[in-house]
């Protein structure tokens, strides 16, 4: 398919955010994303699913002749674009400032403007769609600013100015959109600011303000990088990855949104198109391991909570005690429709809001829930004892569950199977189960638990194996391999360095591996029940360097992480897959992908580390 000129990459985008809700932005000036109140909100911008009915909020140089650059501000998620011409430079910062821990309909988006040298005029063409485009809406137009409203939904845009300037001018408006025009010389700023949850008029708002603003919302994203105790050799990856997953959380609740996007394609053109805008357990279960290793407490303490929530109200019991994924305040309705007014991103039709994978049922999160409440156990985060009572609870349905067909990490809609990364995981279940009983001599039917972990170790080893290929396969019926066992050495279940495991990635690296990128399994070989194919999916790609790096393959491991960082957009951000030319692919950015970069940081610096100490000291050599 061509490429369109009004739909940016995927990867031409930086993420900013208030830890309610988020907006990407192009390198193109455009903010063609952003819903609110929350993340699971109806846009408002939505121009990168439907250039034409989508809506956006643009700021750009006016005429032609201007390269853009984009950037963070250093350790922070204050995103900076460019625009230099032979007449100047200018820059355009756009940041939200921090909403706090108490949800709220009034969320800020500041479009900071700068020229830095020379001259530079600048245009803003502001068109809100509200109800992904669905609803209309008036606008109402002042000196300040204008307010734009649709259904209860208002939205004021302030302008930023000082008392001696003109008129607000250069204004036009035209079926409900906004122009403007600011011409500004070297060392000017002004800009504009977007309001959700709006009650009043249009604002002026001094240039002092918006600095202040500025300088607020800088402290505070510094003041967090800096507690961060990581000190390894990808620290700039690290912690751009740290401030993603924190920008993907939503503060009152803990939850954190697989991705603040939905309908991104995994195949141009295909119908792998999902609504990520939802908290996963497994995500987030996946997260609080990785912020546990960098240092953030605080942040895996609130998603733990978010988890053992969801244990305690037992919704879903169809399915189990878990849901596999739920909205950020905790509520389960993910009803799946689509959009069919719009045309999706590149025309990657349909366009989906909700998720009816949200019923199937997934038996490895309850592994992975476990996982993340042993390890933040370890590090002082004890449950309490009705957490201990759920905890039970939910082990002991799963003593009665987990040996059935499910559909699996991916959400296959091909059908349930007996997939092996679901047992691994109950394993895991039962194993970090027994642990914390044992550990603070809880009382837990400890015989059960350890009968159904032992059964399940014995099955796995028996029928998840397969003698042919040598390798652990993805499912009892079938040979096919899947990446989503890259995880059974970490985990514990074998060892790194067990010839079952070894050749067991050699199968995988023959198979599944392209030039160090990594599939999660062959469609063509596994259908799953939808048409097309996908990218590597770069969540495997980082844990098939992690499970290098434990197996001792610590110098390939190294170069799978290396040639996987130059697949990072401009400001180091990564959707879910990468496309075979290298094309960002996908909803974006992924939480599984950058919480898999940080794990996999962690794991290689560690044994490179372990490597050096080991390593005999060099022998001069003499002339």
């Amino acid at each position: 398919m061509p490429e369109q000129p009004d739909y940016p990459r995927i990867a031409d985008h930086g993420l900013i955010g208030d830890l309610q809700t988020s907006a990407l932005v192009a390198t193109d000036g455009s903010v063609d994303w952003f819903c609110a109140p929350r993340f699971d909100s109806p846009s408002i911008f939505g121009a990168l699913l439907d250039a034409e009915k989508g809506g956006r909020f643009r700021i750009r140089p006016a005429g032609t002749g201007y390269e853009t650059k984009q950037m963070y501000f250093p350790d922070t998620a204050v995103l900076v674009t460019r625009f230099l011409s032979e007449e100047g430079l200018g820059e355009v910062a756009d940041f939200m400032p921090i909403s706090g821990p108490v949800a709220t309909d009034r969320h800020r988006l500041v479009r900071m403007i700068r020229c830095v040298r020379g001259h530079m005029s600048f245009e803003i063409e502001l068109s809100p769609r509200f109800d992904y485009g669905r609803a209309s809406h008036t606008v109402e137009l002042s000196e300040n600013g204008a307010v734009f409203r649709s259904h209860g939904a208002n939205v004021a845009v302030h302008v930023v100015r000082e008392p001696e300037d003109e008129r607000l001018g250069h204004v036009s408006e035209h079926e409900g959109d906004l122009t403007m025009k600011v011409a500004l010389q070297a060392g000017q700023t002004r800009g504009v600011v977007l309001e959700t949850g709006a009650h009043g008029p249009a604002q002026q708002i001094p240039v002092h303000e918006i600095r202040r603003l500025f300088d607020d919302t800088v402290a505070y994203w510094k003041s967090w990088v800096a507690r961060s105790t990581y000190t390894g050799r990808w620290r700039e990856e690290v912690i751009r990855s740290a401030v993603t997953l924190k920008l993907m959380t939503y503060a009152p609740t803990g939850g954190l949104v697989a991705a603040p996007t939905m309908g991104l394609p995994e195949q141009v053109g295909g119908e792998r198109n999902w609504d990520y805008r939802y908290t996963w357990v497994r995500d987030a279960s996946f997260s609080v391991f990785s912020l546990l290793r960098l240092g953030y407490t605080d942040e895996a303490t609130g998603l733990g909570r978010w988890l053992a929530d969801r244990v305690r109200e037992h919704v879903g019991s169809d399915t189990g005690p878990l849901n596999i994924m739920y909205r950020v305040d905790g509520s389960s309705d993910l009803k799946e429709d689509v959009l069919e007014h719009w045309s999706g991103y590149r025309g990657s039709f349909p366009a989906r809001v909700g998720n009816d994978a949200a019923g199937q049922l997934q038996l490895d999160i309850y592994g992975e829930a476990m996982d993340s409440i042993s390890l933040g156990d370890e590090r002082g985060l004890q449950a309490g004892h009705a957490g201990w009572l759920a905890v039970s609870e939910m082990l002991n349905w799963l003593c009665d569950n987990w040996d059935q067909p499910e559909e699996g990490i991916w959400e296959t809609r091909g059908g349930r199977k007996d997939f092996t990364y679901g047992r691994l995981m109950s394993w895991v279940a039962f194993d970090r189960g027994l642990r914390l009983a044992s550990r603070h001599g809880r009382p837990a039917p400890v015989e059960r638990w350890r009968e159904a972990r032992d059964a399940i170790y014995a099955q796995v080893m028996e029928r998840g194996w397969n003698p042919e290929r040598q390798a652990f396969v993805q499912h009892y019926e079938d040979r096919v391999l899947d990446s989503s066992l890259l995880r059974m050495s970490r985990e514990g279940f074998v060892a790194p360095k067990d010839p079952m495991w070894l050749s067991t990635l050699d199968a995988m690296r023959d198979e599944l591996v392209t030039d160090s990128l990594v599939y999660r399994y062959d469609p063509s070989a596994s259908p799953d029940g939808l048409r097309g194919s996908e990218g590597t999916f770069s969540l495997c790609t980082f844990n098939y360097a992690d499970a290098l790096a434990r197996s001792g393959r610590v110098e390939e491991a190294r170069l799978v992480f290396e040639k996987m960082l130059t697949y990072a957009n401009h400001v180091g951000l990564y959707a879910e897959e990468i496309g075979l030319s290298g094309e960002q692919l996908g909803n974006f950015p992924q939480a599984f992908t950058h919480l898999s970069l940080i794990d996999a940081a962690i794991t290689l610096d560690e044994a490179l580390e372990r490597a050096a100490a080991q390593a005999p000291a060099p022998v001069a050599v003499g002339t």
